[in-house]
Formats: C-alpha cells, sequence, structure tokens
C-alpha cells in the first residue's frame, strides 16, 4: 500500500520513519511512504502557501491552488505508477474520530492522500472539490496534521503481518475484535514482588485457563470503569457471555 503525504514539514517524518518497530513495515515496501512538500507546488519567490482569511479574523488560510497542483502532481505519479486512485484524507476536527476499525480497513487497503494541514485551516473550495474523507484524532486542536498522519501510519504499519515480533500480539490489543472491543488487561513483568506489591497469583499458577479468565475478567472491570460505551456495544452485540454477566453483576454488586 502508498500513502502519500502532503505537508509543509517533511522533515519530521524522517525519524519517524526511521524510529521503532513500524520501521520495518516502511524498509519492507509494505507501506510505502512518499512526502510532498507542499512549498514545491506554489509560485513566486516566497513560495507561499497561505493567505489572509477573506471577512478577517486572526491567522491564515492554507491555498487552494498550491495544494490543487500537489494533488494534480501526486495523481499524475500514482497513475504513472498503475497505482489505485486513493482517496484524499483531510485531518481535521469536523472528521469521523479515528478508531480501531477504520485503521483496519485503511490497513487492509491500498492507501491514501494525507493532507495534513496548518494555520487556520484550508480554503474550503479545495476541501469541497477534492477532499474525500475527514478524520480527527479526538475533540483537541494540533498546530498541524502532522502527528495526525503519524497516528494513521504507526497504527496502520503496525497491523502489517512481520512487523510486530510476535504475529498475534495486536490480536491482544485494545478495541480489538478479538477481545470483543474491550479494553486490554494489565500486564506484569519480573521481578514477582516490586515495591510491595506482587504479581496477581493466576499469572503465576501455570493455568491457562484460570490466566486467561483472569485477564477476561480484568477487561471487563477496565472497560467498565473507564469505557463503560465500549462494554454496552459490546452487549449490544451479543459478546458478553453468560460468566462475564454474572461477574459484572457480583462485582457491581460488591460496590
Amino acid at each position: 500500500m502508498r500513502f502519500d503525504v502532503i505537508t509543509l514539514f517533511p522533515e519530521l517524518f524522517e525519524p519517524f520513519l526511521a524510529s521503532g518497530v513500524t520501521r520495518r513495515a516502511y524498509a519492507s515496501g509494505q507501506v510505502q511512504v512518499r512526502l510532498w512538500n507542499l512549498r514545491d507546488h506554489a509560485e513566486g519567490n516566497y513560495r507561499r502557501v497561505d493567505d489572509r482569511p477573506f471577512g478577517g479574523g486572526p491567522g491564515m488560510v492554507m491555498m487552494a491552488e498550491p495544494l490543487a497542483r500537489c494533488l494534480a502532481a501526486i495523481r499524475a505519479d500514482r497513475a504513472e505508477q498503475e497505482e489505485t486512485r486513493a482517496p484524499l484524507v483531510l485531518f481535521s476536527p469536523i472528521g469521523r474520530r479515528l478508531d480501531h476499525a477504520q485503521v483496519e480497513g485503511w490497513s487492509a487497503g491500498a492507501g491514501a492522500i494525507l493532507l495534513c494541514g496548518r494555520y487556520e485551516g484550508v480554503d474550503q473550495r479545495f476541501i469541497d472539490a477534492h477532499v474525500d474523507v475527514q478524520i480527527s484524532l479526538g475533540d483537541f486542536v494540533l498546530s498541524g496534521g502532522e502527528i495526525a498522519a503519524m497516528a494513521l501510519l504507526d497504527a496502520v504499519a503496525r497491523l502489517q503481518p512481520g512487523v510486530l515480533h510476535d504475529e498475534g500480539s495486536h490480536q491482544l490489543d485494545s478495541f480489538n475484535p478479538a477481545l470483543d472491543g474491550l479494553l486490554d488487561c494489565p500486564h506484569y513483568t519480573r521481578p514477582e514482588q516490586w515495591m510491595g506489591q506482587a504479581v496477581p497469583a493466576p499469572l503465576m499458577s501455570g493455568h491457562h485457563a484460570q490466566i486467561e479468565r483472569w485477564r477476561r475478567e480484568q477487561r471487563l472491570l477496565i472497560t467498565a470503569q473507564h469505557r463503560p460505551d465500549l462494554l454496552a456495544a459490546a452487549r449490544s452485540r451479543g459478546e458478553l457471555t453468560r460468566q462475564d454477566e454474572e461477574f459484572l453483576a457480583l462485582r457491581s454488586g460488591s460496590k
């Protein structure tokens, strides 16, 4: 799959693409990332890509024309490489919040063109004409879309075969359908005793069924406490067993 990134700061991506376990996905070409500096498609001595907003107000707005030129160059390059047509993604507060289901969809697709906005935003005429998908990381504002783009790329890369040390590792992540969309359980490692706290006995038992039940119960408890919406969704999908419900009822009644 191929991701083209439109950005004013391509240098931000260089250490990201060369660091951590996900670098394997980029180095192997499983996830191709091509960086496009928007200023290369601007005119004039100053390569201007922004201007004051009509109607007044603070800040600057990214201009439509340099973006259109950059997008055209990407489309032409992808066509020359016989790549499938890719959707243009804008990271924006009005977009759908990124979740695991979306990441799984992107990880199985052919890629996308990622537009990293800056300043007060992007000229709405460009958005109306070219943007296919808008994505948000949450209810907060970043200085630009680069961090959001890296988040999407990292989440997609780690789902590619052979990227993680253990192929089944991501199956135990929070939000994964393999865990019914629940949050993950706590994890422990050596030493067995640390600052007066012991590793929970079930994890030391060597009894696989007991360990898995403890982990399931912890996922249920943590999700009920921190993300009851996820628990309700799992319940509505019929993914909680009778044993799960009895455990939750017992714990709720013991408070």
